[in-house]
Parts: C-alpha cells; structure tokens; sequence
C-alpha cells in the first residue's frame, strides 16, 4: 500500500479561494444530476418501468450448474427424478435451445459475465494462466475493450446487491468492484433490507471430475446449506476436486445401478460406460437436492414471487466427444426461468439464444439499457431486441496443453463446422479427461482395434476442413454432410455467416497465441499493470480518477478502531468524506494487474 497525505495533492490546493467555491457547487449540481438521471436509467418495474422504485424492482437469482447436457426430465430424459427442477420447469419457461460459446468453462464464463465473444476478446484458450511450462507463453488474461465491466458491476452501480457463491473463473481477474461478495458464504441474506439483488450460486456436483474414480461427491458437507452463515467453520472447503471425495460406498445413491441407459453412439455401450452413466445421473439428483436447499431459503425468506429464477449450466455433458468439443453434445445446455407468480408457467420458447445474450438479457429485466459494446442481443425486458437471433457461433482453441483451432455456426437446423488445422485429429491427449473411466475404455479399445466406425471418428488422424451436419436428423453429429450438393445453399449460407462473424467481432482463427498475447498487451511482453489511482480532494469532498483507460475504481472506509469494511465500494462521483476515516482506494482494468492500493487519510 502507498500512504498519501492531504497536502500532497495537485492542483486543488493551489486554487483560490473564488475559484474552489465555484468548482464546489459545481460539483454538487453534477451529483444532483448524475442521481436523477441515474434513478432514470437504473429502475425499472415488473416490466422495467423507469418510474419504479429501487426497492421494488424485482430480484434475480442464478442457479448454475456445470457440465450439463440434457440429461433432465424437463428437456425429454426421465432417466433420474429433480423434483426441483422439474418444479422449476412446471412453474417456468424452459428454453432447451441455449447454447454456450465454447464446450469448456472459463471462455464460457467469460461471455456471460462480459455479453462477448471469448474469441473477440482473449479468452478463447482454456487456461490462459497455467501451462505456460508446456506452451512456453507468460500467464495472461483475457483484455477485453476497455469500456467493459462484469454485469455484475454494472448491477452493483445501479444500485442491486451482487453475490457470487462461489466459483469464478472467467479467464481474467474479477475486478474487487465485481461482486458485493464472492465466497462461500456468499448470499442475498447479507443485503441490507429492502435491498434488490442479483444472486449466482453455483453448484459443483456435476462437473466431469464427479466421473473421477474412486467416485464419491466432492464434499460431505455442501455449502449450500450453510452460504450466508459467516459464523459457520468450514471443513475441508478448498481441497481439490478430486481429493475432497466420500468413498463410493458412503456416496448417496438416488439412482439404481440396474437402470438402463441411453449410451450416446460415439461411447461403448459396456459395463465402464454404464457405471460412469449411473454417476452421471446420480450427480444430477444431488445437484437437484442441493438447488432445492437454496429455493427453500429463498421461500423462507418470502421471496419467491419477488425473484426471478434463472437455471442452466455452464455449456454441454462432461462425456468423452462432449465437453470441449463444439457439436452440439458440448455447446447445448438447457435452461428454465420461473417469473414471479408463474408467469408464462409450463411453456417452452424454442428461440436460438447464446451466452453473448444473457448479459445483455439480466441488464434488460432490471430495467437497465445494456451497453453498445456487448455482443449479444437481450431476448427479454425492456430492451428485448425485437428480432429473433438466426445463428449461433461457437470456437474452440487451446484446451490445457493442447491446440486446435475450430470455429462453428448454427442456425435452428444446420451445423456448419470450419477446422483450421484439418492434418490433426479431433482427439486430444487431455490428461484431466483421461481420469475419466469411459476415457480409458476408448482408448483400451481403440489401441485392440475394437471401436465401430462411430466411435473410431473421434480419433481419426486429420479431419475435414468443413463439416456440415443435420442437427436435427443427426443429433450426435456423425453423418457429414458437406461435400453432398444438395446442401450447397446450406453450406454457402452458414459459410458466409461465419466470415460475417469472424470480421465483426475482430477474431483471426489463423492468429497464433503468441501473437494473440502480444496484441492484448499492446506490443509489450509483460501483463499491463493498472495506474496508480489519482486522488484529489477539496472541501471536504474526494474525487477519484485512473490515467489508465477504463479502470474500474473502488475504495474501502476505515473506520477508528482500524475496522475495514468487507466491500469494496464502487467510484461513481465526488464524495464527501466521512470524518476522521482513512479510505482505501484501488483501480483494476479487466486483463491487467490491478493497481497498488492507495491509503487516503486526513
């Protein structure tokens, strides 16, 4: 930290007199007039009225899943019983035409909290700060346009409560002005009253390391049961996902092991690929168990007709040739929201949506218009865009320590697939993946030779350059289409939607990382560090700027007794400064490092 004191400030105190009481009232008719317009902008009523106030506008609760496919009853399997979310889906709408940007997480993540593109902004290489031992590239972070806040940011500005429980990982750091709280205790309970709030919890049990053997649930004890309880001792919470497990024998079993078993084709229809099908499913009704613990806490709290729910998971299933690939297996997730008082209950709305749309979407049901940068359309709320999407697009890049390069697009039928590096397979040697049982069964198989022709696509040397596939006839994706001429009109219209994709959000498939990198930091070879915050003060007001374009500023109170609050509070304006306080004061620009922290104190 860097301790500055009130003397050592520029030019506000060589005016003189004259001049600082006028810079004073003006400063006040900007406040007063930054609150009125910001009032205007920010509320919003069921409908997003802009004459409704704060406190009742409506809450927003996410419950996120990962690793999902549609392996639930609301989206056509029966194999397990989620008594929760099939309540969900009865008193909601489900949508089971999502589709994430990428088939993995953190670049997934990325264009939901940003409403853009992993590829147009650095965040399309899964694990950007980790193997850099074996890509021989610097840990670096995703840099999107300097404008872009987190929605959760933007909520927060207006005024909403934002609470992260408690995974993030969006292929850069989250600003400290991101999140009222991100923990595991994180919780709308922790609000002030009356207070609006957006709400993330996310559930862990379905991720692909549940098919890690020994099998068992990665924690005895879910947090869910205790988030927002700051006086309850966790045990064990942080060990790794494949340690922190029950034995098999001690794992809850909400589904018989006799059960049969649709096995997708691409996967061994044996004793190995049943065995990690039955934990699959049994990973689902404890997610389901532990979602239907936070939809209790919500109702104890009287707020179920005040909230609006929102369920998907983070992109596709976590079977072998489903996560990380860009079929539809990979991208597909499904998603129900329930509106207060059961709006619209037990229908099903079959519109393209993408992850670009659910920033945008969350920023329009709260009545805030979303901003230009933001890549996607919100289909819902004040500002729905009111023609439907045609397309989605999807890219995969590296994956760990492995690279490939494939971008894709689909429209409600056709999938069109365009493979940049088409002399290497489709499989990659994923070491994480290959902990899976199923995993190790294809490759025992394939190394005697006993894959049928199905499976054996997935580990072909080289691939076409173009793939087209008839989602609708061929939902697994196995039956190429592209080089048949009846569907030439097909293959030229999504071609050139790609190209059309590819120009507007700035993303150069041929572009190797190396260069990628070099082009987020500006030619330079280091991460950017986030200038020093400039702090200002005069007449008892402070005023907090950053040289670097598009910082986010944040400030802590520091009350006598040394207390520092929990939260960082986000900059909007000149503020009068509470008496006899020290305040913290921090900017971060998303993909640099954030600046040192400043101590102001009079």
């Amino acid at each position: 930290m860097r301790k500055v004191g009130k003397l050592v400030y520029n030019f506000g105190h060589l005016l003189n007199l004259t001049m600082r009481v006028i810079l004073a009232f003006i400063i006040i008719f900007i406040t007063l007039s930054s609150c009125q317009t910001n009032k205007n902008e920010m509320v919003g009523d069921k409908k997003s009225s802009p004459t409704m106030d704060l406190q009742e506008r409506l809450n927003i609760l996410w419950l996120v899943t990962e690793d999902m496919g549609s392996y639930i009853p609301s989206f056509g399997d029966s194999t397990i019983v989620t008594p929760n979310l099939s309540r969900l889906a009865k008193e909601g709408v489900v949508y089971p035409n999502l589709f994430s940007t990428s088939g993995v997480c953190a670049p997934s993540r990325s264009a939901i909290a940003t409403g853009m593109y992993p590829s147009s902004i650095g965040a399309n290489h899964m694990r950007t700060t980790s193997y850099t031992e074996v890509t021989g590239l610097p840990s670096y972070a995703a840099v999107p346009p300097p404008e872009t806040r987190m929605v959760s940011e933007l909520l927060r500005i207006n005024g909403y409560y934002c609470t992260n429980n408690y995974k993030e990982d969006y292929q850069f750091e989250a600003p400290k002005t991101a999140w009222d709280e991100s923990s595991p205790y994180a919780h709308w309970r922790n609000r002030k009253k009356g207070q609006p709030f957006f709400s993330v919890m996310n559930f862990t049990e379905t991720h692909e390391s549940g098919l890690f053997e020994p099998y068992g649930f990665r924690e005895i004890e879910t947090r869910h049961y205790h988030s927002g309880d700051r006086n309850y001792k966790w045990k064990n919470f942080r060990a790794s996902h494949a340690n922190n497990r029950m034995a098999e024998e001690d794992t809850q079993v909400h589904l018989s092991k006799e059960t049969k078993f649709n096995i997708p084709p691409y996967l061994p229809d044996n004793e190995v690929a049943r065995r990690d099908m039955w934990k699959l499913y049994n990973n689902i009704a404890e997610m389901d168990k532990q979602m239907g613990s936070v939809l209790k806490q919500l109702e104890d709290d009287g707020l179920l007709e005040k909230t609006i729910i929102v369920f998907y998971g983070d992109h596709g299933g976590p079977l072998p040739r489903e996560k990380r690939l860009i079929y539809d297996s990979g991208l597909n997730t499904p998603m129900i929201i329930r509106f207060p008082n059961k709006r619209k209950a037990g229908t099903k709305d079959e519109r393209l949506l993408s992850f670009v749309d659910i920033a945008p979407t969350l920023l329009s049901i709260s009545g805030i218009k979303p901003p230009e940068y933001m890549q996607g359309h919100a289909f819902l709320g004040k500002y729905k865009k009111s023609e439907n999407r045609n397309y989605i697009h999807a890219a995969a890049d590296r994956f760990d320590g492995y690279t490939d390069v494939i971008r894709a697009v689909r429209d409600k039928r056709f999938k069109y697939i365009r493979n940049y590096k088409p002399t290497q397979g489709y499989y990659l040697p994923i070491e994480y993946r290959e902990r899976i049982p199923t995993m190790k069964e294809l490759l025992r198989l394939r190394e005697e030779g006993k894959l049928n022709s199905e499976q054996e696509q997935w580990f072909r040397e080289s691939k076409p350059k173009e793939e087209l596939y008839d989602c609708l006839l061929d939902p697994n994706e196995l039956n190429n289409l592209a080089s048949q001429p009846e569907f030439e009109k097909n293959m030229v219209e999504l071609r050139t939607e790609m190209d059309r994709w590819l120009n507007s959000i700035g993303d150069n498939p041929n572009l190797t990382e190396k260069e990628l990198i070099t082009k987020l930091w500006d030619g330079n070879i280091v991460q950017p560090v986030t200038s020093t915050p400039i702090i200002t003060s005069f007449e008892g007001y402070l005023k907090i700027s950053c040289a670097t374009e598009g910082a986010s500023l944040g400030y802590k109170l520091v009350n006598h007794g040394e207390e520092i609050s929990d939260v960082w509070l986000i900059y909007k304006e000149p503020f009068k400064i509470p008496k006899e306080s020290k305040i913290l004061i921090l900017a971060h620009r998303i993909g640099y490092k954030p600046s040192e922290i400043v101590v102001f104190e009079l």
